[in-house]
């Protein structure tokens, strides 16, 4: 098998493994839309009443809207899907592995999959309504299977699935775009309360008791996850994360075709405002996200990237788990009411707080995973599962 494409780095490591720049980009990625629904009125629910998204810039072009506007446009759905996509190739690196030693396959692997689905049904109960852990649990479950059938049948279940959620996307689409009122709609003043002076127990009273409607995401986009899932598989065994000339051939094309042709329907969708919100999260980002996949594997190829950039990215990839809870953990005791209110105190005073929030939750994230991986080798949730589960055989 090809070498894994690497990039020195100072301390213990010597060796970091581009996959693991790309998921600290990721669950960084992640919380560039995720801070929005924690600084919005209603924060989580407004989700679900297309509440919280920036102004037309068309309509308000201040420098302030479209600084938003861009920051939250060119992260929305982006990273997620880029984080989905590795997630399905940390699968077939597991299914390799599982081969390499002679076990049968899917084997126990059940039992990391219903540990993730616990961990994000807890990280959903007390933490954050918008988890993405759940739908990656039952999703990894059906990929698993797949791994054991043969390319020709996973070929025809990823891009059945992938032309099932555009259809349902385009759909979705035509229904916002015929609603004569749009699809946006005020603040429910009751999750403003609740989120903005409510208690710690009556936010968890309010996941449970909204669980559908708040669980309505992986439901949706399960073609989408299912396709991602698959993708990252086919990805890896066509050597698309190895240091070799077909593997930087593959991601050049990656960057050249994500980004040529997802900046601009990136762009196309935001100026379309709500209307479009579907169709650039759910459509067009995956597509981005294929460019900023091969982008960042580009730039490792050709340019002298400093280091402590590649190594602050590498940490947190290393501690993607430790940090997409922690980073959501964070910004819910800087901005709900239960910790410091930010949300309340700072409404009406423009975007530049939440990106600013961004970048401290960001560097507090960086700091802390790189002093954790000085003394231990996994990140704290990360050793948890780990030791839960190795007393449990193979997984």
């Amino acid at each position: 098998m090809a070498e894994t494409l690497i990039a020195p780095v100072a301390g213990k490591t010597a060796r970091l493994p581009l996959l693991d720049v790309l998921r600290g980009a990721a669950v960084l990625g992640t919380l560039m839309t995720n801070v929005w629904i924690f600084a919005s009125p209603g924060s989580e629910w407004a989700v679900l009443q297309g509440g919280f998204g920036a102004a037309d810039p068309l309509a308000d072009p201040s420098a302030a809207n479209i600084a938003e506007t861009v920051f939250r446009s060119l992260a929305d759905g982006k990273f997620l899907a880029l984080l989905t996509v590795l997630f399905g190739v940390g699968l077939a690196i597991q299914y390799d592995s599982a081969a390499r030693r002679g076990e049968p396959w899917p084997g126990r692997y059940w039992r990391r999959a219903a540990f993730l689905f616990l961990e994000g049904t807890v990280h959903f109960v007390l933490v954050f309504a918008w988890d993405v852990l759940m739908g990656y649990a039952v999703t990894a479950l059906l990929v698993a299977w797949l791994l054991a059938r043969s390319e020709r049948v996973r070929r025809r279940v990823m891009w059945t699935a992938g032309a099932v959620h555009l259809l349902l996307v385009g759909l979705l689409t035509l229904v916002l775009v015929e609603q004569p009122d749009g699809p946006r709609r005020a603040p429910d003043p009751d999750a403003v309360a609740l989120y903005a002076s409510g208690g710690w127990g009556e936010q968890i009273a309010f996941r449970w008791e909204n669980l559908l409607a708040l669980r309505v995401e992986p439901v949706f986009s399960f073609g989408l996850l299912l396709f991602l899932f698959l993708l990252g598989v086919r990805l890896h065994r066509a050597g698309a994360f190895t240091a070799t000339a077909d593997g930087r051939r593959i991601r050049t094309r990656m960057a050249a075709w994500g980004l040529g042709l997802g900046l601009p329907l990136t762009a196309a969708t935001t100026l379309g405002d709500a209307d479009f919100f579907v169709l650039g999260r759910y459509g067009v980002a995956p597509l981005v996200a294929l460019g900023i996949m091969g982008g960042i594997g580009a730039a490792l190829d050709r340019l002298r990237v400093p280091e402590p950039v590649t190594a602050s990215l590498a940490s947190v990839g290393r501690t993607a788990l430790s940090c997409y809870v922690g980073q959501n953990l964070l910004c819910v005791l800087l901005c709900y009411g239960v910790g410091l209110g930010l949300a309340e105190r700072a409404a009406g005073t423009g975007p530049w707080w939440v990106m600013g929030l961004w970048a401290v939750v960001g560097l507090l994230l960086v700091a802390g995973s790189r002093l954790w991986l000085r003394r231990f080798e996994r990140g704290p949730l990360e050793a948890v599962q780990h030791r839960a589960l190795r007393s449990r055989g193979p997984a």
